[in-house]
């Protein structure tokens, strides 16, 4: 299971963007073929799951990124020294918000992590979970009544 977890967060920051612009692309098509002057109206099921699927692959390319950026089978001193930070070091990491530090003895702490990293993830998250709300309310509404004999 962990061997596939690793594998995972590997291809995951070169597979989001592909995922992304493939539910991008459709989102566009799907535009497209809307007839001219048709108007505003709101989304269907489909094209709120396209954005959730979108804002996930975001968030999974991105959470891979930030825990790739301070990947825990390097050497801790190499990570830190190849920031450029002298000294003795610990490394301490967060899952979410996604933090790797090295923190001297001095007590000065380099951020290993991108600062776009946690940004991303949390406002996929938040994309996603409004997507899939839409897209369960737009399904509802769609639905036929039930009738009563």
């Amino acid at each position: 299971m962990a061997s596939v977890l690793y594998l995972f967060l590997a291809f995951a920051p070169m597979t989001a963007p592909c995922v992304c612009v493939a539910a991008a692309v459709a989102l566009v098509l799907r535009a497209h073929r809307r007839p001219p002057g048709a108007g505003w109206r709101l989304p269907s099921g489909s094209a709120c799951g396209l954005v959730a699927v979108m804002a996930g692959a975001a968030v999974c390319g991105a959470y891979a990124w930030g825990v790739l950026s301070g990947f825990h089978l390097l050497d801790p001193e190499r990570m830190c020294a190849a920031k450029g930070v002298a000294g003795d070091h610990v490394v301490t990491r967060g899952t979410l918000p996604v933090s790797a530090r090295c923190v001297t003895s001095d007590g000065v702490g380099t951020e290993l992590v991108p600062g776009w990293v946690n940004p991303v993830i949390f406002a996929g998250l938040t994309l996603c979970v409004l997507a899939l709300g839409a897209g369960a309310l737009a399904g509802a509404r769609r639905r036929p009544a039930p009738t009563v004999h």
